[in-house]
C-alpha cells in the first residue's frame, strides 16, 4: 500500500484548448494541489518544459509535548518579521545550520533578548527557487511570493535532505519558538501561483481544473492579472475557498502555527467575476471558523490592480490589517511635511478614521514604519532614491515615492553629522513606532540597521543585499539596546497598548484627559497649521479591562522641524512629576533610561529640543 515516504504524482486527461482556457494533458506530471511535501527541485526538461517536483506521502505524527498556542492577545503582540533563509544564511550568523528552520532555533536566544513576541515569516509553502518566466528559470526567487504548494513546508529551509523531513523540521522550529513564549504567524500567498499566464508552465492548477483555480479573461484565453504575477487565484470559488479553508486549518492543526498575514488580501475580496464584493464568503468562514478562532488573522489589504482596503477590508472584529497610512503618514511627518501632523496624530493614537467606524479596536492596526517590502530603516535614513540595479530591470522596479531621506550624502559616509542625524532618525522613527497604540511590527535587522544598499525591491537577492549581518549586533548595541527597553516599556505600560480607543475626555482618576494635544508652546493644536511639532499628554488606564496598574503617564514631545524648538509644558501636565524617559538628540547611553530615571523638566516647564528629535516624560507614580 501507499505509505509515509511514497513520491507520486497527479495526472489528468480531458480537451486540450488553450484558447478556451482548457490545459489538460494526460501525459503531464502534476503537483496535487493538496500535497502535504514536495521532493525534488523544478527543473527544465528537453522539450522546453519545466518538470515540477514530486509530491510525498507525510506521516503527521510528531511528538508536541505539551506545545499549545499561546494565544497571546493582540494587544499584547509585537511582530518581527524575518526571512527564514536570510536571518541565519550569512556566514557571520554563526549557526551550525545557516539559512534553515533548525538556523532560526539557534538564534531564538537573541529574538527573546530583543523582547518580541512574534515573528512573522515571510513565505514557508513551497515555491520554486528560481522565478519561472514563460518556461524559463530566471532570477533567485528570494522572497518565495510565487508559490505553488499551499499545504507543503518550503524544502529549501531544511537540512535534511530525505523527502519530508522539512515537515519535522518546521514543526520542531514551531515547538522551540513556543517554548521561548514567541508566536509563529505565516506570510500566506493565496492571490497567485508560480504558473503565470497563458505562457507560463502547467504544473498543478492549470492542468487539474485551469477554469476553476484562476480568474480567466478573454473567453479563457488570458489570466486576469490582479496580483501583478500573471495570474489571480480564483478564491471565492466553492472549490478554491474550501482548499484555502483546509489549507489554514492544516498549518493550524498540523503545525501549531498561531496566525497568518494574508498577501495582497483584496484579492480574496473578488467574486468569481473579479469584483470587489463587501464580506466576501472566503473572508467571512475565516474570521467565523470555530478551528480558526484563536489565531491572528492580518491582511495586507490591498492588491496590484488598484484595490486598496485599509480600514474597509472587513467589518469582523478579527481581522486585523498592515496599516499602510501609518507607514505613510508617519514617514510624511518625519520627513518634515508641512501641514502632516494632523495625521500624524490620528495615526499614533489608533487610526480611529480607519477602524473605529465598524466597531474594530486599535488592535486591528499592524502598524510598521518598513517592512520587508521597501527600504529597511537605516535606508530609509540613508537614500533619497531607490537603488535596485542589481535586480536587473534597469531600476524600473520598486516604489518611486519612499519618502524617505539622505540628509545630504546619498549612502554611506564618513562625514559625522549627517551620521549622527541618521541615528537620531531611526531613534525617532523606532519610539513612535513602539509608543503607539495599535500592534507594532518590525522588520529583521532594523535595530542593528541593516541594509540593502539602497535597494528597497529585494525580492531576488539572495545574498549579502538581503542576508541578516550579524556583524551589526556589536556594531550597533546602542540601537539594540535602545529598541530593547522601548519593547520592555510597550510589555509593561498598558498606557501604549489601549483595548480601546482614546477619546479625549476625562479619563476618570484625575480629570485630565485620557490623551490631548499641545502646540510647542502647550497651547491648543491649529490643525491646519503647516507646522511639524507637536505635544501629546497621555494618561494612564484606570479601567480594569484597560490596565492592571502598570500604567504611567506620558509626555511626548516630537519636533520635526528642522530647527531647534522650546517646548513649554501644558498647565495640566505641570502637577504632576515627570522623569525624562527618551531623548533622541542624546547620545547613547542617555537616549533612553530603562529604570525610568532620567532628569526632570527644569522648574521653567521649558525644554529645548534639537531639530528632528522627541522626548518622552514619565509620571512617577
Amino acid at each position: 500500500g501507499v505509505g509515509p515516504g511514497q513520491l507520486y504524482h497527479f495526472q489528468a486527461d480531458g480537451p486540450r484548448d488553450p484558447q478556451h482556457g482548457y490545459w489538460f494533458d494526460g501525459r503531464a506530471r502534476l503537483i496535487d494541489p493538496y500535497a502535504k511535501a514536495l521532493a525534488g527541485e523544478f527543473l527544465p526538461s528537453d522539450d522546453g518544459i519545466i518538470r515540477p517536483p514530486k509530491c510525498v506521502v507525510v506521516d503527521d505524527f510528531f511528538d508536541w509535548g505539551g506545545d499549545r498556542h499561546l494565544r497571546r492577545d493582540l494587544t499584547e503582540t509585537i511582530i518581527y518579521e524575518l526571512h527564514v533563509r536570510g536571518f541565519t544564511r550569512s556566514k557571520t550568523s554563526g549557526v551550525q545550520y545557516p539559512g534553515t528552520y533548525l538556523g532560526v532555533i539557534e538564534k531564538i536566544p537573541y529574538l527573546q533578548s530583543l523582547g518580541v513576541t512574534a515573528v512573522e515569516l515571510m513565505p514557508v509553502h513551497e515555491f520554486p527557487i528560481r522565478d519561472i518566466w514563460g518556461n524559463v528559470l530566471e532570477r533567485p526567487n528570494y522572497w518565495g511570493y510565487d508559490p505553488m504548494a499551499f499545504f507543503a513546508p518550503h524544502r529549501g529551509y531544511a537540512v535534511g535532505t530525505e523527502p519530508g523531513c522539512q515537515v519535522i523540521e518546521f514543526k520542531q522550529m514551531v515547538k522551540a519558538l513556543h517554548q521561548a513564549g514567541i508566536e509563529v504567524i505565516l506570510d500566506v500567498v493565496f492571490n497567485h501561483t508560480c504558473e503565470g499566464n497563458e505562457l507560463g508552465p502547467v504544473l498543478s492548477f492549470k492542468g487539474l481544473e485551469n477554469h476553476v483555480y484562476y480568474h480567466l479573461a478573454n473567453g479563457g484565453s488570458r489570466y486576469c492579472n490582479y496580483s501583478g504575477c500573471g495570474n489571480t487565484v480564483n478564491g471565492n470559488h466553492p472549490i478554491v475557498r474550501e482548499m484555502i479553508f483546509n489549507c489554514l486549518r492544516h498549518w493550524v492543526h498540523n503545525y501549531h502555527v498561531d496566525g497568518f498575514r494574508f498577501d495582497l488580501a483584496s484579492i480574496l475580496s473578488r467574486n468569481r467575476e473579479g469584483h470587489l464584493t463587501p464580506n466576501p464568503p472566503l473572508v467571512e468562514v475565516i474570521a467565523e471558523d470555530p478551528l480558526l478562532a484563536d489565531t491572528k488573522i492580518i491582511a495586507e489589504a490591498w492588491d496590484a490592480a488598484g484595490a486598496y482596503q485599509v480600514g474597509s477590508f472587513s467589518d469582523h472584529l478579527r481581522w486585523a490589517e498592515w496599516n499602510g497610512l501609518y507607514r505613510d503618514d508617519v514617514r510624511r511627518f518625519w520627513h518634515g511635511s508641512a501641514g502632516s501632523r494632523g495625521l500624524f496624530a490620528t495615526r499614533i493614537s489608533g487610526s480611529s478614521d480607519l477602524y473605529m467606524k465598524t466597531g474594530r479596536p486599535p488592535s486591528c492596526s499592524i502598524n510598521f514604519i518598513t517592512s520587508h517590502d521597501g527600504y529597511t530603516a537605516n535606508d530609509l535614513v540613508s537614500y533619497k532614491d531607490k537603488h535596485n540595479e542589481a535586480n536587473g530591470e534597469g531600476n524600473r522596479d520598486g516604489e518611486n515615492n519612499n519618502l524617505s531621506d539622505n540628509f545630504g550624502v546619498e549612502g554611506p559616509t564618513g562625514r559625522k553629522s549627517v551620521r549622527l542625524l541618521r541615528a537620531r532618525q531611526i531613534r525617532n522613527l523606532m519610539t513612535t513606532l513602539l509608543l503607539s497604540q495599535g500592534v507594532p511590527m518590525i522588520v529583521a535587522g532594523d535595530e542593528c540597521r541593516r541594509t540593502q544598499k539602497g535597494n528597497n525591491n529585494a525580492y531576488c537577492q539572495d545574498n549579502a543585499i538581503s542576508w541578516f549581518d550579524w556583524r551589526l549586533v556589536k556594531q550597533h548595541a546602542d540601537l539594540i539596546r535602545f529598541v530593547r527597553t522601548l519593547i520592555h516599556f510597550r510589555r509593561t505600560q498598558s498606557t501604549v497598548r489601549r483595548k480601546r480607543y482614546l477619546t479625549g475626555k476625562p479619563n476618570g482618576h484625575d480629570g485630565l484627559p485620557d490623551l490631548s494635544w499641545y502646540t510647542a508652546a502647550g497651547t491648543a493644536v491649529d490643525w491646519n497649521s503647516p507646522d511639524v511639532t507637536l505635544m501629546c499628554l497621555l494618561t494612564a488606564p484606570h479601567d480594569p479591562r484597560e490596565s492592571n496598574g502598570t500604567g504611567r503617564d506620558l509626555l511626548m514631545l516630537f519636533n520635526a522641524s528642522g530647527d531647534p524648538r522650546t517646548f513649554t509644558f501644558p498647565e495640566a501636565a505641570r502637577k504632576k512629576q515627570w522623569r525624562l524617559f527618551i531623548d533622541t538628540a542624546n547620545q547613547p547611553p542617555d537616549d533612553v533610561f530603562p529604570n525610568l530615571d532620567g532628569p526632570p523638566p527644569p522648574p521653567s516647564f521649558a525644554v529645548s529640543l534639537t531639530y528632528r528629535s522627541l522626548q518622552c516624560f514619565v509620571a512617577e507614580l
